[in-house]
């Protein structure tokens, strides 16, 4: 993912000067895709360069040290993955945020994706009424054996983590689509007989509104970008369309009849403008990372707010701590550390 997000920095006009990796061949093939940046073994080498901001692409669950010491020098952050493991780690980053100079970014890409964009602008809209229920998926539809070799082993980060770790992309498509806070959460394991395969958290919103969110592994999910969501209102239903390809993209949205002026129920399927970089067409998969990107290069230059700054970070990090919480007291409802100042949601502007 480091190099991944590399390669796209660079594309949307930002110079990589440094990298980070511990293996050895690892930063082989940096050096070789990244000519001229300097390659160092240790994260805390790159405290001795001047950076205007670094990308966090480590593992899953060590984030919030190397945030925080960023952002005491005064270097803007764009973290990739849970912004913390606990509610003292989320404490602490959001108190590191708060004394810097610089920015936290959540590298979220799912809430810039083309079907959450649809959905927000049907929110925004007020067509579809007062949200009431708001359901994500984030599956993988894989083999045993190959769920077994992600999860089964202790040593990598996917076989440490709780199954509902792995939360953020459905919880922070889902805070920033309500423009709510997580209170409480409630989580289940889907198959008692294989209960770290795939996890259901029912999440009660500030707003009063429930979420429903699926994660982890199991069958029949679309290959382009394993996310669903529907959103229920009080006049209407928007949801991203289930099919492979491009429609998996696109956004059903359905008017009942007495909600509609013309007295009929009235059913539409919206398709994704099309975002474009350098005059050439960004794939769908990558328009998330695209638009996360030049949010992070606008609040490095010009003060931009960050697309999803930390306390939304944090809060939906924390849902997978008390979700974990939940599990292993047999689901009871566990609330969510709360949150001082309100949610910032998905831009257009990006």
């Amino acid at each position: 993912m480091g190099l991944h997000l590399a390669d796209w920095c660079r594309k949307v006009g930002l110079e990589v000067v440094v990298a980070c990796d511990r293996d050895s061949d690892r930063r082989a093939v940096a050096q070789a895709q990244l000519p001229g940046a300097v390659l160092v073994e240790r994260w805390q080498d790159l405290l001795e360069h001047r950076l205007d901001g670094v990308v966090l692409a480590n593992d899953f669950d060590e984030h919030a040290p190397l945030a925080i010491a960023f952002l005491d020098r005064g270097v803007h952050v764009l973290s990739e993955s849970a912004a913390c493991v606990d509610a003292a780690e989320g404490e602490r980053l959001i108190a590191a945020a708060d004394r810097s100079s610089a920015t936290y970014s959540f590298a979220e890409n799912y809430v810039a994706h083309p079907h959450v964009r649809l959905l927000r602008r049907a929110v925004e809209a007020g067509e579809l009424g007062r949200i009431s229920l708001i359901e994500a998926d984030y599956l993988h539809g894989m083999s045993p054996a190959g769920v077994a070799g992600l999860i089964g082993d202790p040593a990598h980060w996917r076989g440490r983590i709780a199954p509902t770790a792995y939360c953020t992309h459905t919880l922070s498509p889902v805070l920033a689509l309500t423009d709510a806070w997580p209170v409480e959460v409630s989580a289940f394991s889907v198959d008692s007989a294989d209960p770290r395969a795939a996890v259901v958290m029912a999440v009660r919103l500030s707003t009063g509104a429930l979420a429903l969110t699926r994660h982890g592994f199991l069958q029949g999910e679309p290959a382009s970008h394993w996310s669903w969501i529907s959103v229920r209102g009080t006049r209407a239903l928007a949801e991203s369309v289930r099919a492979d390809g491009e429609r998996s993209w696109s956004v059903r949205v359905r008017t009942e009849g007495w909600a509609a002026p013309e007295g009929h129920a009235r059913e539409e399927e919206r398709v994704p403008p099309p975002l474009t970089l350098a005059g050439e067409p960004v794939p769908r998969a990558a328009e998330g990372t695209v638009r996360v990107l030049r949010a992070f290069r606008a609040t490095m230059e010009h003060g931009e707010p960050p697309l999803v700054p930390v306390r939304p970070a944090v809060a939906a990090s924390l849902v997978g701590v008390a979700g974990a919480e939940s599990l292993a007291n047999g689901s009871r409802p566990v609330p969510v550390l709360a949150m001082t100042t309100e949610p910032g949601s998905c831009s257009d502007s990006s």
